[in-house]
C-alpha cells in the first residue's frame, strides 16, 4: 500500500516522501497516529502544491540540525555512576541518563531515543556516543563514566588510543596487500 509521510519516521522516510508499505502497518499504525495518509490521487495533487513549503521546512530543519552538530561535537559530559572493583559499574549507563547529563552540562535537550548507544556502558572510563540528530546529521559526543577530575586526562587518552590503533592495524593490512 502506498502512503504519504507526514512527519519523519525513522527507517522509512521524511515528511513528503511517498513509501510502499504494508497495509496492516498503515491502517494500525500510521493512518490512527497520523503520521501518513493514503496515496490517493487527491492527496497526490495536495503533495504537490505544499512541495515548496515542505522543502524551506527540511532547509530549516536541517539548519538546526547542523548548529546542534557543532555545539555538541567532541563535547565531553561526565555521568556518575557507582563503580566496584576493576571499573566494573553496579548496573550500565542508559540513553536517559546521557541525554540528562547532556542538558544538565551543556544546555542541550536531547531526545533519549536519538542517542546510539548499540551496547549498555557497564565499564568506567572514557566512551564514544553518537546522537543522530536528524535523519545523516550525527555528532560524537564523549561521555565520561565514573571519571574523577584527575582521571580525566587518562581517560582521554584511552579514548584516542584504539583509534590510533585502528589506523595502525589498517595501514599494516594495506602494507601486508601490497
Amino acid at each position: 500500500m502506498k502512503v504519504i509521510l507526514l512527519g519523519e519516521i525513522k527507517g522509512k522516510g521524511g515528511e513528503g516522501d511517498i513509501i510502499d508499505v504494508a497495509q496492516g502497518y498503515a491502517e494500525n499504525y500510521l493512518f490512527p497516529k497520523k503520521l501518513a495518509v493514503a496515496a490517493t490521487k487527491g492527496n497526490l495533487k495536495q503533495l504537490e502544491e505544499r512541495r515548496n513549503n515542505i522543502a524551506k521546512r527540511e532547509v530549516v530543519r536541517m539548519a538546526d540540525a547542523n548548529s546542534l552538530k557543532e555545539t555538541l561535537e567532541g563535547k565531553q559530559v561526565t555521568v556518575d555512576a557507582k563503580v566496584g572493583d576493576e571499573g566494573i559499574l553496579f548496573g550500565s549507563v542508559t540513553a536517559a541518563m546521557i541525554a540528562d547529563a547532556i542538558a544538565a552540562q551543556l544546555g542541550v535537550e536531547i531526545d533519549r531515543k536519538r542517542i546510539e548507544l548499540g551496547k549498555p556502558i557497564k565499564v568506567a572510563g572514557a566512551h564514544q556516543v553518537t546522537i543522530s540528530l536528524y535523519r545523516d546529521v550525527r555528532a560524537t559526543v564523549v561521555v565520561l563514566v565514573g571519571v574523577s577530575g584527575e582521571e580525566t586526562a587518562e581517560a582521554e587518552e584511552a579514548v584516542e588510543a584504539p583509534e590510533a590503533e585502528d589506523a595502525e592495524v589498517a595501514e599494516e593490512a594495506v602494507a601486508d596487500a601490497e
